[in-house]
């Protein structure tokens, strides 16, 4: 699922606008980890047969569904 989630999200950084960028990377960060959360409900309620139209694996499924969202 973290291929879905791209780092479009993400700020860019640049040594002036750090500071002042740091309300923008929380957001974007608790925005990234909303997503992932949403995500893997989702991947939590396929079936077998769209988990094999999708191309993943039981295995690749429960790796995604233990990992932390913050991960």
């Amino acid at each position: 699922m973290e291929r879905i989630l791209g780092s479009a999200l993400l700020p860019q950084r640049t040594a002036s606008s750090n500071h002042a960028s740091l309300p923008l990377r929380l957001i974007a960060t608790l925005v990234l980890w909303q997503r992932r959360i949403v995500s893997r409900r989702q991947l939590a309620r396929l079936d077998a047969r769209l988990l094999a139209d999708a191309g993943i694996s039981e295995n690749q499924r429960y790796t995604e569904l233990n990992k932390p969202f913050w991960r």
